[in-house]
C-alpha cells in the first residue's frame, strides 16, 4: 500500500468533470484506488462516491493505492490532480 497527500488545485473543486477525469485515470490500474477527506473514505473509481466527497478547492486528500501496479496509480493519480484534472 502507498499513500500520498495531495491539494485540489482547481478552483471548483471536485465536481462533476474533475471527478469524471479522477476516475477515468484510476481505472486505468487494477489497484484498489481510495482517497481519504476529513473522516470519509472514497472510491476513486466511482464518481458518485468522489462526488460525495464534497471535496472544494484548497481542501487536502489522501490518496490511497493498494495492489500491483500501486506505485504507477499513485504518481499518475497525484501527477492528475496537480495539473488541476483538466481546468
Amino acid at each position: 500500500m502507498v499513500s500520498q497527500k495531495v491539494v485540489i488545485k482547481n478552483p471548483t473543486g471536485l465536481h462533476l468533470r474533475p471527478a469524471g477525469i479522477l476516475c477515468k485515470e484510476a481505472m486505468q490500474f487494477k489497484s484498489l484506488i481510495t482517497f481519504t477527506f476529513r473522516d470519509s473514505t472514497a472510491n476513486a473509481k466511482s464518481v458518485l462516491s468522489v462526488l460525495g466527497a464534497c471535496v472544494k478547492s484548497g481542501d487536502e486528500i489522501e490518496l490511497i493505492c493498494e495492489g500491483e501496479d500501486e506505485g504507477e496509480a499513485l504518481k499518475t493519480l497525484v501527477a492528475a490532480v496537480e495539473s488541476g484534472l483538466g481546468e
